[in-house]
């Protein structure tokens, strides 16, 4: 089967995690698996969570990345962020592509989870794609921004291309 290509706001979500050997990497909202594969192209020895509460995009995302998962370089499981209960510092990157809910609600009980799963110093990434017009784009963002800071991330700050947008900070 072909490899098809990643969407671009997916492409720019992986350049942004500054990825090191060994990394361990949680993926929220995997959909199909696209930025799943990006990662584990990259990815030089570490590990790949990869969760969402679709039952579907799980399936898709385990298939489009079959040798990962059978090489045990990439889980995959159905759970929503909220609901998801790893050990405290699992994680060196948590990132998610086009989730909603971090604009959408006060995302808390999601940021709770994310701050316990990355170890400190931790990368978390929350990404989107262009968003159409300028103004809107920044408030989005700049909502998101504000909740991961007051849920205890640090150094969280707005990051913006051509091809998507987001925030980042570290744990």
């Amino acid at each position: 089967m072909a490899r098809r290509p990643a969407p671009e706001r997916n492409r720019w979500a992986v350049e942004q995690l500054g990825l090191r050997p060994g990394s361990r990497v949680l993926e929220f909202g995997c959909g199909g698996g696209a930025a799943a594969q990006l990662v584990l192209d990259r990815l030089c020895g570490g590990s790949v969570l990869a969760i969402d509460r679709s039952a579907t995009a799980v399936a898709r995302a385990a298939e489009r990345n079959r040798a990962a998962v059978d090489a045990g370089v990439l889980t995959v499981r159905q759970v929503p962020l909220a609901d998801l209960d790893v050990p405290a510092g699992s994680f060196d990157v948590a990132f998610g592509v086009d989730v909603n809910l971090f604009w959408t609600t006060s995302a808390e009980p999601e940021l709770s989870v994310l701050r316990d799963a990355l170890a400190p110093g931790g990368t978390l990434l929350i990404a989107y794609g262009p968003a159409p017009g300028p103004e809107r784009r920044a408030a989005l963002l700049e909502r998101v921004r504000g909740a991961v800071a007051a849920h205890g991330f640090v150094d969280a700050e707005v990051v913006e291309a051509a091809r998507g947008s987001g925030v980042r900070a570290r744990a």
